[in-house]
């Protein structure tokens, strides 16, 4: 194996003795030192691009083309084998580890009122970025039916996850117009806007009941939803006169 540019001279001999001389020169070109580049680590799905160096052609294993860009998903060692112009050759390896991504959960789809106070958190991974102006673990009012992205981070890796939030409108309630009745005077009072009523200092929606006193009644109206909305009633009760006929009397017929 010769290791260095030689001159071999061979001295040749025949059957008389007879000799003669020649020379062969051994040139002996330096492999090429050729380097893939330094180990990584990425996240799975990025996009990677593996180049050699110290040759002018590359060959790559593991189905990678130098100076391609491909998507790594798996924790590899790409071996690539350099060639210079003398066809001399050197291989080099870099392993590419692929890091697993996080997988994060936004949590479930959910349905609130408007106005409704919701928080909404990731899990899954270490910091989480909500779109929408959200910000995770903190509550906020919902008034509009919006998807919301969250994108977790791990060890510089992401995962992204989605909730949708819908929001349903509150009832428009309606208490009815106030009323100024006479004390002991028989009403009743009946909420409208929603499906279901309940009414505060002892009034029962659509059943009549005797004012006896100027009070302001609030009616709570529930939807088929759930959501809800309030309105008040004043009802204003007038005392009645106190009617004073005399006293009795005695006459005499034709007085």
């Amino acid at each position: 194996v010769p290791t260095s540019t030689t001159t071999y001279t061979v001295i040749g001999t025949d059957g008389n003795g007879c000799t003669d001389t020649d020379q062969i020169s051994v040139t002996v070109n330096p492999n090429p030192t050729i380097d893939a580049g330094s180990d990584m680590t990425v996240c799975d799905g990025t996009t990677i691009t593996l180049s050699g160096s110290g040759a002018n052609i590359y060959s790559w294993d593991n189905g990678a083309v130098n100076g391609l860009a491909f998507i790594a998903n798996n924790t590899t060692t790409y071996t690539v084998t350099g060639t210079d112009g003398n066809g001399c050759t050197d291989t080099d390896q870099i392993t590419v580890n692929v890091t697993t991504n996080p997988t994060v959960d936004a949590g479930n789809d959910i349905t609130v009122c408007d106005g409704t106070s919701i928080t909404l958190s990731g899990s899954g991974a270490g910091i989480y970025s909500w779109d929408n102006g959200v910000t995770d673990g903190l509550a906020f009012n919902a008034t509009t039916t919006t998807t919301y992205t969250v994108t977790g981070t791990d060890d510089g890796c992401i995962g992204m996850d989605q909730i949708t939030v819908t929001v349903n409108s509150n009832p428009t309630v309606n208490a009815g117009t106030d009323i100024t009745v006479c004390d002991g005077t028989s009403i009743i009072l009946s909420g409208s806007g929603a499906s279901n009523y309940s009414w505060d200092n002892g009034a029962v929606n659509g059943l009549a009941f005797n004012a006896n006193n100027t009070n302001t009644y609030t009616v709570t109206g529930t939807d088929a939803n759930g959501c809800i909305d309030t309105d008040q009633i004043i009802v204003t009760v007038n005392p009645n006169p106190t009617v004073n006929a005399g006293s009795d009397i005695t006459v005499c017929d034709g007085t």
